[in-house]
């Protein structure tokens, strides 16, 4: 009874700690509040850092979590090591029985599954705790349409070689192992097996495998592919082609023209623009996809071969009843999604096809680039692309803005 009266007792008095040391002033505005002290520091366990989780006892944890050790001294550390790799310290986050940090997100070449704790005198104090490094994340795909034989980079992290091999293993629906190519921790160049239909991707590694949120060749929520659909009745439907470059799937829609680089100074609907409205182009009476705006993302495959240095492309949904009007265009009050890949360099050209994805959160500006408003359901029945304006202004130049598999999926 007295040993469990006892550890019960430092449970609590370390909860007491870890509220005291979060209600402790920056490090910077009490510069004498840490001192290092001499003799060897002791851990007698670790916990999650939140003081109201006095039964979060940890064994091990994922690389970044902040963790809080408890023990005796803990002012006598300078260093703290996680198998081979160092941690960040905060003198701020130490005192006496408690410091707080978080697990190193390098992954550790040499596993010991220990916490190596140094003084000032060198002296080194073990506890055992184990790092977890994560499946891999798959994040996105540089072109979800490619074709069988591209190559194709898939980007995300924790890309390392599953056991007995020197690379990570990548399957395409259904099932097929796919040839890496190369990669990194973050980036792995893939080429698209022959047999690989629409679905998910998976890799494994040597910590787990993971299916991504993604899927390739995506065709939910498809509004315009310019072979099986199309923006026809309204005013422009687009300049349709499928050569120069090669489609990525059949036909798409071309803008191309000479653009002025003053923000705002060119509005050609002609070689820049289509209009879908719905209710003129027979599709249902409602909107063109039923996800929730907050949780939706629109996706397209853009081949830009031209530089594009002027303008935005702007994205704007209207209701389904909206037609014979270009009128919300330049309406300074309505809500459209703006995208402008020059912006940060001046100019911007793709290598070959890639997917660009927005979500429909992000659509809230004006056509100058203002903040407006936010889309919202009922108000997704027709769509508009039109390259004009945007508030920044470019260099005049002749693009060749390609684009298709015009599509609304759920946020990944």
């Amino acid at each position: 009874m007295k040993n469990i009266l006892k550890s019960t007792m430092k449970i609590v008095a370390s909860a007491m700690a870890l509220l005291t040391l979060f209600a402790l002033p920056a490090c910077d505005d009490n510069p004498d509040e840490y001192v290092i002290t001499g003799g060897e520091p002791t851990v007698d366990y670790i916990r999650l850092p939140d003081a109201l989780s006095s039964d979060s006892l940890l064994t091990h944890a994922f690389m970044g979590t902040t963790i809080a050790l408890i023990g005796e001294n803990m002012t006598s550390v300078k260093e703290v090591w996680f198998n081979n790799v160092q941690a960040t310290l905060n003198s701020s986050l130490i005192k006496s029985d408690v410091l707080i940090l978080s697990v190193p997100s390098t992954i550790p070449t040499n596993v010991t599954n220990k916490i190596y704790l140094i003084n000032k005198n060198k002296d080194t104090v073990t506890y055992h705790f184990g790092v977890d490094v994560p499946s891999p994340i798959l994040n996105t795909l540089t072109c979800e349409y490619a074709n069988a034989g591209d190559i194709i980079t898939i980007n995300g992290n924790y890309f390392l070689s599953v056991a007995g091999s020197d690379v990570p293993e990548v399957y395409f629906t259904p099932n097929i192992k796919a040839e890496v190519v190369s990669y990194t921790l973050t980036q792995l160049n893939v080429k698209v097996p022959a047999a690989a239909t629409e679905g998910p991707i998976t890799m494994k590694s040597r910590y787990g495998s993971t299916r991504s949120t993604f899927r390739f060749r995506d065709s939910r929520g498809m509004i315009l592919d310019w072979d099986n659909t199309n923006a026809s009745g309204g005013w422009r439907s687009g300049v349709i082609a499928n050569t120069n470059p090669t489609g990525i799937t059949g036909n798409y829609v071309r803008f191309t023209g000479t653009m002025k680089g003053g923000a705002g100074e060119t509005w050609n609907e002609d070689a820049f623009a289509f209009n879908l409205w719905g209710t003129s182009n027979g599709r249902p009476e409602g909107d063109l996809f039923s996800i929730p705006v907050e949780n939706a993302v629109l996706k397209f495959e853009v081949n830009v071969t031209q530089a594009w240095s002027a303008g935005a492309l702007q994205m704007i949904f209207t209701s389904w009843s909206t037609s014979g009007t270009n009128g919300y265009v330049g309406d300074a009050t309505y809500p459209r999604g703006l995208w402008i890949p020059w912006e940060g360099s001046g100019s911007y050209t793709t290598n070959g096809w890639i997917t660009v994805s927005i979500p429909l959160k992000n659509f809230k500006y004006n056509a100058s680039g203002a903040e407006v408003g936010k889309l919202t359901a009922g108000n997704c029945g027709g769509l508009t692309f039109f390259v004009f304006n945007g508030g920044v202004k470019g260099t005049d130049c002749t693009p060749n803005i390609c684009i298709d598999n015009i599509r609304v999926v759920p946020a990944e």
